[in-house]
């Protein structure tokens, strides 16, 4: 598709990255689009951001394969659909990265969305999560890794089942719980979903180019970030690519949105121990996410949207990280406000 155009596969995708990332802050700044407070978030909002969140992945679910039977990409090489699975990192990491949304109070996509309204707290976690997914991915602890990844289980994927066994339940249970907070989480729902099936269509088919071939991919941040990191100080270097243009994308269109909402404003910690708690939120969410081969997005959207085993894998382990934690915290909450008049109160993100 490219053979017209005066441009690389690589500098196209940059592009590409950017026009999926500012679709992607507008919405999900504008929705609040996020698992955790579908988890743990205020009980009053769970339903509306469960139903918004399960109907993102139904989308992603019906497109991908939508796509995929038209024959637009193929992912039969990608790590996703991979025959085996290293259960070990994926389970261990998928718990690590749920600890340290729930500690952060906010995914890596998230907090890459509220950096951009100028959330200080979320904007550390980020960098941290940047800089130890770097370290995890090729640093010192690539060999710690890579070990952990050698422990394999021959897991099938879920590809022989009928494709209506499979969207239709979760396309029924998203209608359902969207039934109270509206048609709003159901459109904005369908359109952060559909922007996986576009990403992944882009990168497979629109850039395609067997002399100058880049990795078929979808929405994603764990990899992104990091990407972002390496290439803004070496970027006489490396080039960017899809990666970077995500997550610049995304801070453009995160901003776009709070400004024209008036939601914008300076955030910052209130506490060392504040600061604490999120600095070990971000480390965890940067190592875990490498571990567990993607985020909420990239494993838990696009990843499940190949219906992969490997990536439902990642994000059951990332959502009982998450619901263990938050137990674990309201109960020593609890414990405190017994022996405490004024227990601290908790930043809402």
């Amino acid at each position: 598709m490219l053979e017209s155009l005066d441009i690389s596969p690589r500098a196209a995708s940059l592009w590409v990255g950017l026009l999926v990332g500012l679709a992607f802050g507008l919405l999900a700044e504008a929705s609040r689009f996020c698992l955790r407070r579908a988890l743990v978030g205020p009980v009053a909002e769970r339903r509306g951001a469960g139903a918004m969140w399960l109907i993102a992945l139904a989308t992603a679910m019906a497109g991908t394969q939508a796509a995929r039977s038209a024959g637009l990409f193929d992912l039969s090489d990608h790590r996703f659909l991979s025959d085996n699975v290293p259960a070990l990192a994926i389970v261990l990491g998928g718990l690590m990265f749920g600890v340290g949304m729930v500690l952060a109070r906010g995914c890596a996509a998230r907090l890459t969305v509220l950096a951009a309204t100028g959330n200080l707290r979320a904007a550390t976690v980020v960098l941290l999560i940047a800089v130890t997914a770097l370290i995890t991915l090729k640093g010192l602890l690539a060999p710690l890794a890579s070990t952990l990844a050698s422990v394999t289980l021959a897991l099938p994927h879920v590809t022989a089942l009928p494709f209506a066994a499979i969207v239709l339940p979760l396309v029924l249970a998203a209608v359902a719980l969207a039934a109270r907070p509206g048609w709003k989480a159901l459109a904005f729902g369908i359109a952060i979903g559909a922007l996986v099936p576009l990403t992944w269509t882009a990168t497979g088919w629109l850039l395609l180019d067997d002399f100058d071939p880049i990795p078929v991919d979808s929405l994603s941040f764990i990899g992104p970030v990091a990407d972002t990191l390496f290439w803004s100080v070496a970027a006489t270097a490396i080039a960017p690519a899809l990666g970077v243009g995500l997550v610049l994308g995304t801070l453009a269109g995160a901003l776009i949105s709070a400004l024209i909402g008036r939601r914008a404003a300076w955030q910052s910690f209130t506490s060392p121990r504040e600061t604490g708690r999120y600095a070990l939120g971000g480390v965890l969410m940067g190592v875990g996410g490498v571990l567990a081969g993607g985020c909420t997005i990239g494993a838990g959207l696009s990843g499940v949207a190949t219906l992969s085993s490997a990536a439902a894998l990642a994000l059951v382990a990332i959502m009982l990280g998450a619901k263990l934690t938050d137990r674990l915290l309201s109960a020593s909450s609890a414990g405190s406000a017994g022996s405490s008049a004024t227990p601290a109160a908790q930043p809402a993100e």
